[in-house]
């Protein structure tokens, strides 16, 4: 139990992906078995690799979970201890209970010093980290680097389509979606087989009770913050990895904006046959600027 009396859950190399027997269960196997927190709610953590390398924490993107990150997480093995996680489901859920609970995650773990590797909302929950870190003085963020992520959505129409298109989709016409995509998945990570083992366990949990409505949440979550004064605040070194063909956070508006609202900006890059989940469809190339990055910082 925590210092605010929330009992905690500690496994060992449980969860779906990891108690599977499969190409990608055998390759994360190479790490170890990874400890596993959760929390009341349905709140998750697990935290890959020798406590001694330096820590990269991986906030998901709007799906909320871990199951588009494996190949990635095969890529810097044995160059970062990875901490990833997946969120609650709750609708009550605001940015400050996700970052309370990224926070109480991470110094559970004994985590001291981190990166954050932020990917799409996760740069939400990124900008909510960094506005309540003050109140966890033996926590220190060492760098920031956002995949597809942004400061302040920049296309708010299109953000108002989304969450209207999410809310009011036929369950049927979800489930078509999703089995193209499934297909087109596989053909597009057919170079990233940690990745498309997942597919499957992908599409699983978008078709399961909640997981719609935490989308939904999500993207109202995203509507209505406006992190500009805690990003222009925010000296850390800063960099954005994103895909050329991201129609869903378009590079050219976020790049604008973050070199206007970042002090600590470093620039940017553009992976050329990546789309908006870049740390999914070009994850070996994404691993390495992550991993230049973190070693030009210190």
């Amino acid at each position: 139990m925590d210092a605010n009396g929330r009992q905690w859950t500690r496994m060992r190399a449980v969860g779906d992906e990891s108690s599977r027997t499969s190409l990608a269960s055998v390759r994360a196997g190479l790490w170890g078995s990874p400890d596993h927190f959760d929390l009341p709610g349905g709140w998750e953590c697990r935290v890959h690799g020798d406590p001694r390398l330096p820590v990269l924490v991986y906030l998901p993107g709007i799906h909320g979970d871990w199951t588009l990150i494996t190949s990635f997480r095969t890529a810097v093995r044995g160059h970062v201890r990875f901490v990833e996680f997946c969120y609650s489901r709750d609708p009550c859920a605001d940015l400050a209970a996700h970052a309370d609970a990224m926070l109480t995650f991470l110094q559970t773990a004994g985590v001291s010093e981190a990166w954050l590797l932020a990917e799409s909302f996760g740069s939400q929950v990124a900008w909510a980290l960094l506005e309540a870190l003050p109140r966890h003085p033996g926590l220190r963020i060492r760098g920031l680097i956002l995949a597809g992520g942004f400061v302040r959505y920049p296309f708010r129409p299109g953000l108002w389509a989304a969450t209207h298109f999410a809310r009011h989709l036929p369950d049927w016409a979800l489930r078509s979606l999703l089995g193209i995509y499934a297909r087109v998945a596989r053909a597009r990570h057919r170079h990233a087989p940690e990745t498309r083992e997942q597919i499957g366990e992908f599409v699983r949990r978008r078709l399961e009770p909640g997981d719609r409505e935490a989308v939904v949440h999500r993207l109202r979550l995203i509507a209505g913050f406006d992190p500009r004064a805690v990003a222009s605040a925010c000296r850390l070194p800063t960099w954005s990895l994103t895909g050329f063909w991201d129609p869903i956070v378009p590079w050219p508006l976020t790049h604008r904006g973050m070199g206007r609202h970042l002090p600590g900006w470093r620039g940017h890059r553009i992976l050329p046959l990546a789309d908006h989940t870049v740390l999914a469809t070009q994850p070996s190339a994404a691993a390495r600027w992550v991993l230049h990055w973190m070693a030009v910082a210190g």
